[in-house]
């Protein structure tokens, strides 16, 4: 059983209604700090970390985490230099999993079987990449399996059920609904949108339905709990990043990390 699958079942187990699922870029705002990031999100209240692989031309992200990679890049993050951080994580944390969030490119110009034994070896335990549509992700979803990680991929509002279908034959961990049409906090976030979604994918796919897009605060992570397995956070904490003083960056985070957990947790007393 993977670290996420147990995840999610431990979650069950005590009665918990959706896993928080926090996502930062690596490197940023510098590379010394993600791993302590990584264990401020910890500290707060995270259930598994998404960890974002910056990248020149993404096509999901909007401004926030646009910029977030950006600076990344400016000062050398590479795939590699995750996969050394995520080693780093591991030394001191063996049960938080770490699902990388990026872009088809890195991974293709290392090869997808290195870059999955890599991986693996590093710690990982699940893989997104935004740009391998379904349709096309059979020998990736294969390669990752074989390296036990989890193949996770996106759901959209525009999904049809053929999509849906095939994401469900490939996918493990969880799936990722996209709560909205845009890019990373473009949006409003509609809640009864996603509340009347989410019930029919879930019963298409079988695994976890994560949501993420647009959720900012405790209200919102509170109002999507009640439906999703998971709620995704990633631009707001971005934010809190970009706009924190360097030596203030681990506690503002972990207070706004700290004030979704209590939002989700809210919807569980709800």
């Amino acid at each position: 059983m993977s670290k996420i699958q147990a995840t999610f079942e431990r979650l069950q187990a005590e009665g918990r209604r959706a896993a928080l699922i926090p996502f930062i870029i690596t490197g940023d705002p510098d590379p010394s700090l993600t791993v302590p990031l990584m264990h401020a999100l910890v500290e707060s209240g995270a259930d598994i970390i998404e960890l974002g692989v910056p990248f020149s031309d993404p096509m999901a992200d909007g401004q926030t985490i646009q910029h977030a990679s950006e600076r990344a890049l400016a000062k050398g993050v590479s795939l590699r230099l995750v996969l050394e951080m995520v080693a780093n994580f591991r030394a001191d944390d063996n049960e938080t999993p770490v699902v990388l969030m990026g872009y088809a490119n890195p991974i293709e110009a290392m090869g997808v079987d290195t870059f999955a034994a890599a991986a693996f070896d590093a710690g990982v335990d699940g893989v997104l990449v935004v740009d391998y549509p379904p349709e096309e992700s059979a020998s990736f979803a294969r390669a990752m399996r074989d390296h036990a990680l989890d193949p996770i991929f996106l759901l959209a509002p525009t999904s049809t059920e053929q999509r849906i279908a095939l994401v469900a034959e490939l996918a493990s961990g969880y799936v990722y609904y996209v709560s909205l049409k845009g890019v990373t906090g473009s949006a409003e976030l509609d809640v009864e949108a996603v509340t009347r979604r989410i019930p029919g994918i879930r019963a298409l796919v079988g695994v976890p339905v994560g949501v993420g897009f647009g959720i900012r605060d405790a209200q919102t992570a509170r109002a999507i709990a009640r439906t999703a397995d998971a709620v995704v956070v990633g631009s707001r904490i971005i934010e809190e990043i970009e706009q924190s003083p360097a030596d203030e960056v681990l506690a503002r985070v972990k207070r706004l990390v700290a004030e979704l957990r209590r939002g989700i947790d809210e919807a569980d007393k709800a």
